[in-house]
């Protein structure tokens, strides 16, 4: 399935297509995990369920959450001096 936007839309800001892509999967794993940490804890505390659930992070797919968040610039990607990618 095709994402929208395009990658002519999201690497608006000077970036490589590949950095733009380096730098969304490297955010969708980090929500992936964060998604992760509350699915272990609601299993901990039964009550948090309805409070994580109005959450906007709890449900979606990390990679649609990353590129949501790239578009609206809730990150950047940075390069480092070794030439290894950062989000």
């Amino acid at each position: 399935m095709m994402l929208k936007p395009s990658m002519t839309d999201l690497a608006t800001r000077g970036e490589s297509y590949y950095a733009v892509v380096v730098g969304i999967a490297k955010r969708a794993r980090q929500i992936s995990d964060e998604q992760l940490e509350k699915k272990k804890e609601e299993s901990k505390r039964p009550e948090l369920v309805e409070k994580l659930k109005d959450e906007h992070r709890y449900e979606g797919k990390p990679v649609n959450l990353a590129v949501e968040e790239y578009k609206a610039k809730k990150f950047s990607i940075l390069q480092d001096h070794s030439g290894m990618f950062r989000a």
